[in-house]
């Protein structure tokens, strides 16, 4: 997620905004006398700020269509995933009529089926603003019924080159069992007739193939114009060409998607592989349950209702009626060249210690160092492990991966170092959702180069993201490495905001050698963990400790000391660390939280001291970072997490928490935290009724990330 202009988006601007829906008033799931607000609820107002951001006309129209596609990949993963889940649920209560369960499913079921059908109206409202915009600026999405003759070749000669060989019409109707239509793909749903009626009608399927084709066309146009077109309208265009030899003259078609639960079944049976059960499960993914079925609501009610008798759906299957585009996800990747404005690009920083310095480690053997990305370049991560691969007296580097880039700088530099004469560890997490595929073809990749390839704890991710890096200098061997909140992705580490501490510190490095030693040992020892005395890991004693820090806070605000704890996260939804709040809360403690997506927690109760503060943070980039700071009588207590607090985090995953020591680092992120609580544009207010309100901006405008990157600006060149 990139800005344009920079200055023009902190300009008051009127803008039109998304209408607010309070979904927890209107609510059966969350009317009940709950605790915490129905995570899955959450979940969808956290994609109603993302399609705020798409609504939004201060922000450029490229980014506008980038939003779009961030709401629909978004949406299609809670399907795939947490409704998936809550189907599971409402059939395992459905057949156990005693099983109890906390959450009603079917209620929440029903409670996402109306909101997300009140969130596609809004979508399809933004995308048809969205595209009278862009007839403003001379951009225009060409149906098939709107092509000139020179266009109309153009298309005919791009089907016959390009698309004719990569596509497969179904007769569905000769078909005995209906073929499995793909998770991520859509489908053309033809209807052939005959002006005359002379031939009975019969249907087709024909699957779009935007895995191996742009989905966006780049037409022949007049000059300073640009004319687009979606690769499943040069398809529509090609209907007759494509069944010339059926004798219909009438061809009418509909885009649908269907949506299947991804979740892997994987269990610990120690005596099947993990890798074995991971490829079992991806298989089986591509032919899981249906849990979404959209459609053009404008198709024939009769091919409708022929295809949801084929695939199995009832009406309790989350049929949405959407508009004539699905998957707008490629919208991410709309051709940025039609655009006659360039987008201005923010400017990544070096952070000022590597200024011209000729070594990473002697950097880091000096002083500890803060990468903030993406504001800070992530080229310096990858300086580091190239130094270490080069490096005759490094001896071995151990890392962490979650998830990777498809052309991996840190994969080419751990390879490297092996050639070189290193004993390299990678920690390959096979587990991280979706990603599964990919990481199993790393696996192979490292282990052909010589790579020692870890796979984890069985059932339990590896999220932690960590490094070390031994040097042997004579007799001494010196440690260096890293603690992040984010993974060693460069692609992704130039849009998500993450901190990295670089550091040499002897406690930190010693912490992070038991726990690749937890990791390594074929027994998965806790004892391991047990031995670490600087970072807080989990599932030993993250949980503990945060609970610990807070139980701290809430002592001193009834001694009527001051008492204070900021908190950013991703996600909070785990149910005791929310009851810990409500308490700090209640005694008086100033709770303020960051959270970008699931926010759990009720933030407002006449019964308390003082009401928690909560804002959402939606711009450019992906606010990724975890970062927790306790007052602690003045001495404040900064901690960087790969964690979010809920339940996965805490308890079935491998997480690593670190002490900020320095306290210049340790101001300076405090200092980030309070600007991003002080302002007041890409802002909203987390309340309990999940309304996302914007924040009022009073006074001059601040919008966090661009005060940020002028902040970190102004450091590099003081």
């Amino acid at each position: 997620m990139k800005l344009d202009s920079a200055a023009s988006a902190l300009e008051p601007v009127k803008t039109k905004k998304p209408p607010v829906k309070k979904t927890t008033k209107t609510s059966k799931a969350v009317t009940s006398k709950r605790k915490t607000i129905v995570r899955d609820i959450s979940w969808l107002s956290f994609n109603a700020r993302v399609l705020q951001e798409a609504a939004d006309t201060t922000v450029p129209l490229y980014e506008r269509l980038r939003f779009l596609g961030i709401f629909s990949n978004n949406l299609d993963e809670f399907f795939r995933v947490r409704v998936a889940t809550l189907k599971r649920m409402d059939n395992i209560m459905n057949r156990t009529a005693k099983m109890h369960l906390e959450e009603n499913p079917d209620e929440i079921l029903q409670d996402i089926q109306s909101t997300v059908i009140s969130q596609q109206a809004e979508f399809n409202r933004i995308w048809h603003e969205i595209e009278e915009e862009l007839k403003h600026e001379k951009i225009t999405l060409h149906t098939e019924k709107q092509l000139n003759r020179e266009q109309q070749k153009f298309v005919q000669n791009y089907f016959n080159e390009e698309v004719r060989t990569n596509i497969i019409p179904l007769m569905i109707e000769g078909i005995q069992q209906m073929p499995y239509l793909r998770d991520k793909s859509i489908y053309l749903a033809v209807m052939l007739a005959k002006e005359d009626n002379s031939i009975r009608q019969k249907f087709a399927l024909i699957e779009v193939p935007r895995a191996v084709l742009s989905r966006f066309l780049i037409l022949p146009s007049k000059e300073g114009e640009h004319s687009i077109m979606l690769l499943e309208d040069v398809i529509r265009y090609n209907l007759p060409h494509i069944f010339s030899y059926f004798g219909y003259d009438k061809f009418s078609s509909w885009v649908i998607k269907v949506t299947r639960d991804a979740e892997l079944d994987i269990d610990n049976d120690i005596s099947t592989s993990i890798i074995h059960q991971i490829e079992k499960g991806i298989k089986a993914r591509r032919k899981g349950k249906p849990v979404r079925f959209i459609y053009d609501q404008q198709i024939d009610p009769l091919l409708l209702e022929y295809l949801m008798r084929r695939l199995g759906l009832s009406k309790k299957d989350n049929l949405i009626p959407g508009g004539r585009i699905h998957n707008f996800k490629d919208f991410m990747d709309f051709p940025e060249k039609v655009f006659t404005r360039e987008r201005m690009r923010r400017k990544v920083l070096t952070h000022p210690l590597f200024h011209n310095a000729p070594s990473v480690m002697k950097v880091m053997q000096e002083q500890d160092v803060m990468l903030h990305l993406p504001y800070h370049s992530f080229d310096t991560v990858i300086d580091l492990l190239r130094e270490a691969a080069m490096d005759p007296e490094v001896t071995t580097i151990k890392i962490t991966a979650y998830r990777l880039a498809r052309n991996s700088k840190i994969i080419n530099a751990l390879i490297n170092a092996v050639r070189n004469g290193k004993q390299v560890v990678v920690v390959l997490e096979l587990r991280a959702r979706f990603d599964e595929e990919a990481n199993l073809q790393w696996k192979e990749r490292l282990e052909e180069d010589g790579v020692k390839v870890i796979l984890g704890v069985p059932g339990m991710k590896v999220h932690a993201k960590l490094c070390v890096i031994k040097k042997r200098t004579g007799n001494t061997t010196t440690q260096f490495g890293f603690v992040s909140t984010g993974n060693m992705n460069e692609r992704t580490a130039k849009v998500y905001g993450d901190h990295c501490l670089l550091t040499s510190n002897r406690n930190i490095m010693a912490d992070i050698n038991r726990i690749f030693a937890y990791l390594e040992s074929p027994r998965h020892d806790v004892k391991f963990l047990q031995a670490c005395k600087t970072l807080i890991v989990s599932p030993y004693n993250m949980r503990k400790f945060f609970l610990r820090m807070i139980d701290r806070e809430i002592r001193n605000a009834r001694r009527k000391k001051p008492a204070s704890v900021i908190l950013k996260m991703n996600s909070l939804s785990d149910d005791e660390m929310i009851s810990k709040l409500y308490d700090a809360a209640k005694a008086g403690v100033e709770v303020k939280l960051i959270i970008r997506g699931i926010c759990c927690a009720y933030t407002e109760n006449k019964k308390w001291k003082r009401n928690m503060e909560a804002v959402s943070i939606i711009d450019e980039y992906l606010e990724h970072a975890r970062v927790f700071v306790f007052h602690n009588n003045g001495q404040d207590k900064v901690y960087i997490a790969s964690s979010d607090w809920m339940i996965r985090n805490l308890d079935h995953r491998v997480e690593a928490a670190a002490a900020i020591e320095d306290p210049s680092i340790r101001q300076e992120l405090i200092e980030i935290l309070n600007i991003q609580l002080n302002s007041n544009v890409k802002v909203r207010i987390i309340d309990n009724d999940q309304r996302n309100a914007y924040k009022h901006a009073s006074g001059r405008k601040m919008r966090a990330q661009l005060e940020i990157g002028k902040y970190l600006a102004e450091k590099s060149y003081s």
